[in-house]
């Protein structure tokens, strides 16, 4: 059987046709157009999930059904998106409303969970039936596989790990509370440690990097910087990783996986951080006489979507 995969972002809708396999066999995209409303860009969601299998030149009757993956939270008892702040959705029928166009089953994830569910099936993390996927970009997300299947919670919110409290009493986050594990363990998190240290210290290297801006500052300059030996961004990644690792603890004692997946724009520095994280983290484990999750960087990026979506309908 083919399942389809629609991976949902800001600015634009990407669909696939994949196999059981997690083969994706052919892609296709169209511009999201929130500002249009839900009723107009899930139509469009259908629309191009439908147009992918034709462009494909495969029969509707081999589809077993559709995935979708969205940026925000999906209550599986009722078919109703809560809360998608990237598309200004508020309890959204997104099941209701796929059902002006297809028979198909529909299921509807956060889509840093169907990315996890995708390294689970076809990535690093392949062979495996406990998994954490961890996006480190913007702030902090998670996607959670449990006995080979998503695990989202009671409510459709089990896996925002980046607002767990890692620093009781801390930054403020934009979730309300103070100390969220996104605040310091995001790309965020190593942008605003730039700035203060621009501000702290003028003659730093990094301000001689942007050329004074400081708001042009983003994490990929300040890791390279580290990468180069610069003491002060050295500094700044040494604390970030151990942020990272003090919440990387905390998942394996609550999930015990059998890997943990990083994913996101941070961990486009590759080993510079794998390595960073391997060396800390057996300081932090729990049971340290008990094996415990390895960690590993994300091998699908931009189609991880596609694929775990699909995965949902298997």
């Amino acid at each position: 059987m083919l399942y389809i995969g629609i991976d949902v972002g800001g600015m634009s809708i990407k669909a696939g046709l994949v196999d059981e396999e997690g083969n994706i066999l052919f892609k296709h995209s169209c511009p999201t157009g929130v500002e249009r409303g839900y009723v107009a860009v899930i139509r469009d969601i259908a629309q191009l999930g439908l147009a992918t299998v034709e462009k494909a030149g495969r029969r509707m009757d081999e589809v077993k059904a559709i995935g979708i993956g969205i940026p925000g939270i999906m209550d599986q008892r009722t078919g109703i998106i809560p809360f998608c702040t990237n598309l200004a959705w508020h309890d959204v029928p997104i099941i209701e409303e796929m059902k002006q166009y297809t028979d198909l089953p529909v299921y509807v994830d956060n889509d840093a969970t169907v990315a996890g569910l995708a390294e689970s099936v076809k990535g690093v993390s392949a062979g495996t039936q406990n998994s954490v996927f961890i996006t480190l970009g913007t702030g902090v997300g998670g996607g959670v596989v449990l006995n080979g299947k998503v695990f989202s919670g009671a409510h459709g919110v089990a896996t925002e790990i980046g607002h767990m409290v890692t620093v009781a009493g801390g930054l403020p986050c934009t979730c309300g509370k103070r100390g969220c594990w996104e605040r310091y363990a995001s790309a965020t998190a190593l942008i605003r440690a730039g700035r203060v240290l621009c501000a702290e210290k003028p003659s730093c290297t990094l301000m001689k990097h942007v050329d004074g801006d400081i708001r042009t500052i983003t994490a990929k300059d300040v890791i390279d910087l580290a990468m180069a030996g610069d003491a002060d961004c050295v500094k700044i990644f040494d604390d970030y990783i151990y942020h990272l690792v003090v919440g990387l603890t905390n998942l394996i004692n609550v999930y015990d996986p059998e890997v943990i997946v990083l994913g996101g724009g941070v961990s486009h520095c590759g080993d510079f951080l794998l390595n960073a994280v391997r060396s800390l983290l057996p300081k932090y484990v729990f049971f340290k006489s008990m094996p415990y999750a390895r960690v590993e960087l994300a091998r699908l990026t931009n189609d991880a979507g596609i694929i775990g979506a699909a995965m949902l309908g298997r």
